[in-house]
């Protein structure tokens, strides 16, 4: 999870890095819809569709059972998530060992660049951003100081 002191930080360059790679001629970002920097980027990104005009969520989600074990709150966020994406895609009714990695996989291979929270060197954002690498993606990882 992402700290409180982090998540501010984590939150205020999210809303200067998405209208920057709106400015680059980004205009769709996926996300896995998964609990901590999932969130808040979605969060980001229906923020700033706002003002920028043609800028698409589209919500890649392992199953819909994905939220079922989540606290209400953040079932809450997550269906609000949902209500406002531009689009949601399940990629299993059901849950399956795998399932999260075939989501990863997803994200990362109908992606053109990765941004990321990446502090952890094993678990799903490491297998992700190794993936990334593998597919020649750009990384853009949040977690490192801004230059």
């Amino acid at each position: 999870m992402i700290s409180g002191l982090d998540h501010d930080a984590l939150q205020k360059r999210l809303l200067k890095v998405i209208p920057a790679l709106y400015a680059e001629g980004y205009t769709l970002f996926l996300c896995g819809g998964a609990l901590g920097f999932d969130t808040l980027a979605a969060q980001a990104v229906l923020q700033c569709r706002e003002r920028c005009p043609g800028m698409k969520l589209k919500m890649v989600l392992p199953c819909r059972e994905q939220s079922r074990l989540w606290n209400k709150k953040d079932q809450a966020i997550y269906q609000e998530l949902l209500q406002h994406a531009d689009e949601a895609i399940w990629l299993s009714d059901a849950y399956y060992q795998g399932c999260m990695m075939m989501r990863n996989k997803y994200l990362v291979e109908h992606s053109s660049l990765c941004v990321c929270y990446y502090i952890n060197k094993k678990g799903g954002t490491s297998f992700t951003v190794a993936y990334a690498l593998y597919q020649d993606l750009n990384i853009i990882n949040l977690a490192l100081p801004e230059k």
